[in-house]
């Protein structure tokens, strides 16, 4: 029965084992029908359906961690582990990986600098974490592919959506974010406190969970499309019904509530203050896990549902609770109570409350609609009108608490007071203290310490050089003017024109082996530009006729034209020159650009003594408001650097840098410039190609299909289709990271191209590969 349509949910079993709070619970895929929990206990725990009777049996128990157990997910089963695999995010900051036969970690993933809170696997053996460090990292079996940055606070819930290569991360800072390939596409702004969990409705739809009670549901374009509200209290987790949008949800309210068309059709209070966890197996029962340590199951089939002793059991537990009203878990005042008579009545609405005062003593009530009774789910102790006399409570800023201690984090600066119930998850407290205070997450361990050592130990509930320039065509001198736009069909730069007769085709496309240059170039013209736009110069920047026969020379001996090598003296002028303002500076950046293929230049300019001002400077031009023409000739100078080993490793060590300054020109519409960025990811995948740097290969990866989804010239395309085929050749793993971006699914619209053959041809033997 799905979701959607079954009966009511009552208890199929109670299952004893951890000895503190249940975190995380995930459906498994083997054994089928079981699933894995993880706790504060430091374990992991994988359970299979008892085939005798209704309940699940610890099949084993994982260890790993070195403290708290906070997160899970199954990794789907590949071709070297057909059963899956399990993953384990912790305090520790350390994500394990178990295969399902094993107690020990199969390997540790280690890169997060705070608690790894949330983990969501995707196809091809991808693993997404968030963390408390405020980053969320992308994994590819034990390496990190990438780090997504942008939040800024901790991030509580991960999710790796159907559409390849995207991503949801949902923070503290109270926002949600899309990821389209490492790259922040959408921020998502509407809760108004931390952002605690995340679930799939469909390719274009999703859930949030937020401490601020409420459950959005949105569209991936952006909208908000419902608000659900229901919890009085923090909601943990969100799980969807396997097969349509019904979902469940729990939290800091004792209760587990089951949505069905949009509305709270059940709720089920729980006998522990605060509902950590839920999934949904594959029969629709739910798996809830609690801070007392216990995991319930809870089913609307028949044959599944406890004994009615067990159920009395449930019941009689529940009803002993002790309510502390100040958590707004029963969503009502508690003074001037009715008797016993005001539950004789029927409940008008299934998990409405209702409080009476029975011998001096105030108890709680919830309507079960499917039962047509009041069920006492507790006592309740305290009164949010009280006193410290009267409740033994402290008050701080207008509410409750058993405590409130005075913070000194050093001599000379200020105290902060931190409030805590005995409740409240220690770990938890202290880093929303710290969080508060905008004070350094270093103190965490301490802070949660000392408020372990100062509650009397109560825990809470138990706790190329043969390439023709394709750009600008010859006898033609005119960058960042329209004619950029108006240029020559391009010769194939790899084999030619009209070399294209047979279907079956050899690979002559990648991996390719050399770097593509831009040498084209008439000097006498750009020589009569800089003489031009040197007359309209300031005084103080103008160049002398010295300077002018000076350039002159270095063009002549770049350019193969003479068979002098470039001077000192010449160099220097170039630096004055390329230092010129932004509007008449391109000229100079042209000679800069076929210099800098000169051994001797190339060394001047990214050898150890220059390199840092001569990247700023050409991170200067790439400006995305910048002149197309600067930033055309940035990109082409760059591309130049790779034809020596100095221009390479200068190029290399700062690629994180460039990438990231270049691939934001990818918003101007001028293909010259789409064109040589093209180029420069291809240079990059050349150089990344020879050395076993799957990080950069991932950065790269992230870039050609960020910029694949904006260029639509045919060229650029091609350039990176071939930077694609070249990452991709002789490498398993940037096959599968490229698969898990979804790469293959926006590049297979170019099978279809017939003119450029090349384009159609090179996309074929790419997609290949993947």
């Amino acid at each position: 029965m799905a979701g959607g349509s079954g009966g009511a949910y009552r208890l199929r079993c109670t299952l004893l084992g951890h000895e503190q709070d249940v975190r995380g619970l995930t459906r498994g895929l083997f054994p089928e029908g079981g699933f894995v929990s993880v706790s504060r206990d430091r374990t992991a725990r994988l359970w299979t359906p008892d085939g005798l009777n209704r309940g699940f049996t610890e099949m084993h128990c994982m260890r790993g961690h070195s403290n708290f157990v906070s997160c899970v997910c199954i990794i789907p089963p590949s071709d070297l582990y057909p059963r899956g695999l399990i993953a384990t995010g912790g305090n520790d900051q350390n994500i394990c990986i178990f295969t399902v036969d094993s107690t020990t970690p199969l390997y540790v993933l280690k890169g997060h600098k705070n608690t790894v809170c949330s983990l969501s696997s995707g196809k091809f053996g991808t693993l997404l974490s968030g963390s408390w460090d405020a980053t969320a990292k992308v994994w590819l079996n034990d390496r990190c592919m990438m780090t997504l940055q942008g939040h800024t606070a901790a991030i509580w819930a991960v999710k790796i959506l159907p559409e390849q290569g995207l991503m949801l991360t949902g923070s503290a800072d109270k926002t949600i974010k899309l990821w389209k390939a490492g790259r922040c596409e959408r921020t998502y702004t509407g809760h108004e406190d931390c952002v605690r969990g995340l679930a799939i409705l469909s390719e274009m739809e999703f859930l949030s969970c937020s401490n601020d009670a409420s459950v959005r549901r949105w569209r991936i374009s952006g909208e908000c499309l419902h608000v659900y509200y229901g919890h009085t209290n923090y909601i943990y987790s969100v799980s969807v019904f396997p097969h349509c949008k019904d979902f469940v949800t729990t939290g800091e309210d004792r209760s587990l509530r089951i949505w069905r068309q949009g509305e709270c059709a059940q709720t089920i209070r729980l006998p522990a203050q605060s509902v950590w966890c839920c999934c949904v197996l594959d029969n629709d029962d739910i798996v809830v896990g609690t801070s007392d340590g216990i995991i319930r199951v809870f089913t609307n089939s028949l044959e599944r549902t406890a004994s009615a002793e067990e159920i009395q059991a449930f019941e009689d537990e529940l009803s002993r609770t002790t309510i502390d009203p100040k958590t707004g878990d029963l969503g009502i005042n508690a003074d001037d109570l009715p008797g016993r008579e005001h539950i004789k009545d029927p409940g008008t609405r299934d998990g409405q409350t209702r409080l009476i005062k029975d011998n001096g003593k105030v108890e709680a009530y919830q309507w079960s609609a499917s039962e047509g009774r009041w069920i006492k789910i507790g006592d309740v102790v305290g009164s949010s009108g009280g006193t410290q006399q009267t409740s033994g409570k402290v008050l701080f800023e207008g509410k409750e608490y058993d405590y409130v201690f005075t913070i000194d984090v050093n001599e000379n600066g200020p105290s902060y007071k931190l409030p805590y119930n005995i409740s409240d998850d220690p770990w938890l407290t202290a880093y929303n203290f710290l969080q508060k205070n905008n004070l350094n997450p270093m103190f965490l361990d301490q802070v949660a310490k000392f408020i372990i050592d100062n509650t009397k130990g109560q825990a809470p509930l138990t706790t190329n050089a043969e390439f023709s320039d394709p750009f600008t065509g010859s006898g033609r001198y005119v960058p960042g003017s329209s004619s950029l736009l108006n240029t020559a069909p391009a010769a194939d730069p790899f084999t030619g024109t009209g070399a294209y007769q047979s279907a079956k085709a050899e690979n002559i496309y990648f991996p390719k082996k050399d770097a593509v240059t831009f040498d084209q170039a008439n000097p006498t013209q750009i020589l009569g530009k800089l003489k031009e736009l040197n007359g309209n110069a300031a005084e103080e920047q103008k160049l002398t006729e010295d300077d002018l026969i000076i350039l002159e020379k270095l063009l002549s001996a770049t350019c193969n034209t003479s068979a002098e090598t470039p001077t000192a003296q010449q160099i220097q002028t170039l630096w004055k020159a390329i230092n010129w303002p932004e509007d008449i500076v391109f000229p100079a950046l042209d000679i800069l650009r076929l210099s800098i293929r000169h051994p001797i230049v190339n060394e001047n300019f990214c050898g150890e003594k220059a390199h840092v001002q001569f990247i700023h400077l050409l991170f200067k031009f790439l400006n995305p408001q910048g002149k197309p023409a600067n930033q055309l000739l940035a990109l082409r100078a760059l591309c130049n650097c790779f034809v020596s080993q100095v221009g390479q490793k200068l190029l290399m060590e700062q690629r994180d840098e460039i990438m990231t300054q270049a691939i934001e020109v990818k918003s101007c519409n001028n293909k010259n410039v789409h064109i040589a960025l093209a180029t420069l990811t291809l240079n990059y995948a050349v150089c990344l190609h020879k050395v076993n740097d799957i990080e950069g290969k991932a950065q790269c990866l992230s870039v050609i299909s960020t910029v694949m989804e904006v260029v639509k010239d045919l060229e650029a395309v091609f350039r990176l289709l071939v930077a694609l085929g070249t990452l991709i050749s002789d490498d398993k793993n940037a096959v599968q990271l490229a698969k898990s971006l979804g790469v293959d699914s926006q590049i297979k619209k170019y099978v279809s191209v017939s003119d450029p053959a090349k384009v159609n041809e090179c996309c074929r033997f790419v997609l290949n590969l993947l």
